[in-house]
């Protein structure tokens, strides 16, 4: 395994950087003040050939790879979190898409999405009862002539009510994880509604919605991967999904470590003796260790990923470490700033409000552990 990017994946994160500062950073908190991602934006992150950075050219894609896909999260997350997580749920959709999908859905959902024509793509797995515990959700889908008619409730849904291409997971047979299937229903489809935007601490641009599926017909076609297959589908997107949410973490941790390094040094400049205290130094330097080693827990999991090698275990680990050092690092660069990072408004606070939740979705801290704890168990330390 190689330690420093190639020079294709140097070339993202250089192009991805960019792209970052001049059309993202300078709106970041107008977007937050709207609750809004402008359509455009989406299309200049699609343009710059960061929707499918995985994806094969022949639909579309940048086919740069994990590792590259990781570092542009990294990189838009350091200016916006929340088109971070927007884009990277919509790269998980078109994977999912590309590894299970049939020729033809390859051919109607992957280009469009690499190329910016549909807004995003959305993940509907998580229900009202069913989080952490997918496996026991009971949104049905009941064969009917030459479809399914797919009925139930959907919560937590990343841009959903704004999505043209929505995978969705159903209940086809008995309960339990043997009994999910997926399915690809399209924007606009009779029955399929969202509710209002939820009033969320964090990633306030992002839209959160519940979904709302009353006797949605869907063709044959729609079905995605094998009858019963759905919740292997899912367990795969998610680990792959843990790395991306890793590496946006760690964007809004090198985000804050900047913030604290800035203040400290305009304290230095003034003459302030707290600069260059040892005590802030150390939490400096305690905050550059943490989001470092993340970085390269990040790198593992996703160079395995990468190379189609097992990266369950590791991807729980990148995602539970950088999660938990980059909100260590938020926390630790508010007590640097001093009480201006208080105000409502200010960067430090809203890095704070929208770190938290890195540590939730695309599995908590504790199922990273569950996930973790089962693999040592069965394989020992030493993988």
């Amino acid at each position: 395994m190689q330690l420093e990017l190639s020079g294709a994946q140097q070339t993202i994160v250089e192009s991805t950087r960019r792209l970052a500062a001049t059309t993202l950073a300078p709106t970041t908190a107008a977007r937050a003040r709207a609750h809004e991602i402008p359509r455009e934006v989406m299309l200049a992150i699609a343009r710059a050939g960061l929707i499918g950075v995985n994806l094969d050219k022949k639909w579309g894609g940048a086919q740069a790879g994990v590792v590259a896909y990781a570092a542009a999260v990294r990189e838009l997350a350091y200016a916006d979190p929340a088109v971070a997580v927007t884009m990277a749920v919509t790269n998980m959709v078109a994977e999912v898409i590309a590894a299970f999908g049939s020729e033809e859905q390859k051919i109607s959902y992957l280009p469009k999405l690499a190329r910016g024509d549909f807004f995003a793509g959305a993940f509907a797995l998580s229900e009202p009862g069913a989080g952490s515990d997918a496996a026991s959700l009971t949104t049905r889908a009941v064969p009917d002539r030459d479809g399914f008619v797919l009925s139930g409730e959907k919560l937590w849904i990343s841009h959903g009510d704004q999505s043209d291409v929505v995978i969705v997971w159903a209940r086809t047979g008995g309960p339990g994880a043997k009994g999910i299937t997926c399915f690809i229903v399209e924007k606009g489809a009779q029955g399929l509604s969202a509710g209002k935007p939820e009033e969320k601490m964090g990633i306030v641009a992002s839209h959160t919605v519940p979904l709302s599926l009353d006797q949605v017909r869907v063709p044959k076609a729609a079905r995605l991967g094998a009858e019963g297959d759905g919740f292997k589908l899912a367990m795969v997107a998610l680990d792959g999904g843990r790395i991306g949410v890793a590496a946006q973490a760690l964007g809004i941790g090198c985000r804050a470590l900047d913030l604290a390094k800035a203040r400290l040094q305009a304290l230095e400049r003034a003459g302030a003796g707290a600069g260059a205290g040892q005590a802030a130094q150390f939490a400096l330097a305690d905050m550059a260790v943490e989001l470092d080693a993340a970085w390269l827990l990040v790198l593992r999991a996703a160079w395995l990923k990468e190379r189609k090698r097992p990266f369950s275990r590791e991807a729980a680990m990148a995602k539970v470490f950088a999660s938990e050092a980059a909100n260590r690092a938020v926390r630790a660069a508010i007590d640097l700033c001093g009480t201006g990072a208080l105000v409502g408004d200010s960067e430090a606070s809203r890095l704070l409000r929208d770190c938290r939740v890195t540590q939730i979705y695309e599995g908590t801290s504790e199922v990273q552990r569950l996930v973790i704890a089962r693999d040592v168990l069965r394989q020992g330390v030493l993988s």
